[in-house]
């Protein structure tokens, strides 16, 4: 990932010379069963921990590129490890990954960077979820008005529009946390999966010290369903990140204005219209959440490997591991500090509520007509009837608000008078089962 959009957390998760440390806390735990089990002199694991450990440590950009360079002859970059790591610990790294295959080891390590990049994930879920929270409870009662098809439909709250960005992001979050459950495996199994060549216990070994379960069925790689699931959920979460920075967008037209993002001193919008004040960030997060859904079909696609094994998943998760992860991470740490010091406009919330003059209460006038003896068709068509007339008249000499040609249509004067219209268009009415609702969301109104 660009540096642009990569945290230093996350990125080092991903960084070349912390693969080499967890590769070699592989190898050097898998040492430490076989010694355990007499497979190998106790001497020689000693010597791959106390040797290697510090040469494992002390990789950076020079050790990397020697790595490497053993690489473009070996073309093979398990064995390049090896190799670089063989040469400071001496005679006793024969021992290292004995009955071992190159997938037990890339596999493994993989399984460790995606539940660390999980953790970082979840963490930052929590942090949005803070700030949902806090912002929905500020606007709980806040008005507006609710839409579909980008239409006026009935009023609502902000508070309540945020409780459904929050509920969803409690649901991410289970997710995620599934989705850690079934990609933290260790497979330490031998060539095409038998363990013929390892003792099972060198797995459950390894396993436990990495935090990791056992892969019942490795086929000498940990099967890609799993992986196909992981970042199907980063898919997901990228979603729900995407929905409110679409929300964001659109009430930050000039012609809406209802939120917009912080506008910060010093900042500029364009560099021809000094009065323009854009949602660059929820925008951004528009591309970013396009990013790593984009992640998701490739990671599908290695599910279906050749027999045991293949390696047609590798060229794709060497980009979609670090590449979706880190982006996502950046996602929502920037989502946060976007709905942190997101700014709201509840004067111009109200003034849209009431554009339209008073036609978002049609439903509550058709069920009054309905509920005082008119038939539903004829109900609908009365209310309707006032509706077009309101909405059809808007911004003409002649307009008249919905409540008055209620009142000038003979069907419903029949059934209802003035204070019965006023009191079935109550505003009051609208925000009835808040409480309920937040209850259910938050635990508490």
């Amino acid at each position: 990932m660009v540096p642009r959009y990569s945290r230093p957390q996350m990125d080092a998760i991903w960084s070349p010379a912390e693969r080499f440390r967890i590769w070699f806390e592989i190898e050097a735990l898998a040492a430490e069963a076989m010694a355990e089990l007499g497979t190998i002199p106790a001497e020689a694991a000693r010597a791959i921990r106390e040797k290697g450990g510090p040469r494992a440590a002390a990789i950076g950009p020079a050790e990397v590129e020697a790595i490497d360079a053993i690489e473009r002859v070996t073309r093979h970059d398990v064995i390049a490890f090896l190799t670089f790591m063989g040469e400071g610990i001496g005679p006793e790294a024969r021992f290292m990954h004995q009955g071992m295959t190159s997938s037990d080891v890339l596999d493994t390590a993989f399984a460790v960077q995606l539940t660390r990049a999980a953790d970082l994930l979840i963490g930052d879920i929590d942090a949005l979820l803070i700030q949902l929270e806090r912002r929905a409870f500020e606007h709980k009662l806040t008005p507006t008005i609710g839409r579909s098809h980008g239409i006026h439909a009935e009023p609502t709250t902000f508070g309540l529009k945020l409780a459904g960005h929050y509920a969803e992001f409690v649901r991410n979050r289970t997710r995620l946390v599934a989705a850690r459950a079934e990609i933290a495996t260790c497979a330490i199994s031998g060539p095409v999966g038998t363990q013929a060549s390892v003792d099972p216990r060198v797995e459950a070994f390894v396993a436990g010290h990495l935090g990791l379960a056992v892969e019942p069925v490795s086929t000498q790689v940990i099967p890609r369903d799993r992986h196909a699931a992981f970042f199907a959920t980063l898919g997901i979460v990228a979603s729900g990140i995407e929905r409110l920075a679409t929300e964001v967008r659109h009430l930050q037209r000039s012609e809406v204005r209802e939120a917009e993002e912080f506008f910060h001193p010093g900042q500029k919008g364009s560099s021809a219209m000094p009065h323009k004040r854009n949602p660059v960030l929820s925008e951004n997060l528009t591309g970013l959440a396009r990013l790593v859904r984009g992640y998701v079909t490739p990671a599908m696609e290695n599910v279906a490997l050749w027999h045991e094994r293949d390696i047609s998943h590798s060229s794709v998760e060497r980009v979609i591991g670090p590449d979706a992860t880190i982006a996502l991470d950046f996602a929502l740490a920037r989502l946060t500090g976007m709905m942190e010091k997101l700014v709201i406009y509840p004067e111009r919330m109200q003034a849209n509520l009431e554009a339209l003059g008073g036609v978002v209460h049609s439903q509550k006038v058709l069920l009054a007509l309905t509920q005082a003896g008119m038939s539903r068709e004829a109900a609908y068509a009365a209310v309707q009837r006032a509706a077009m007339a309101t909405w059809t008249a808007l911004g003409r000499p002649e307009a008249r608000d919905f409540r008055t040609n209620l009142l000038a249509d003979a069907e419903v004067t029949a059934l209802m008078d003035a204070a019965a219209l006023d009191a079935a268009m109550d505003p009051a009415r609208d925000f009835v089962s808040v409480d309920a609702i937040f209850t259910r969301v938050f635990g508490r109104a």
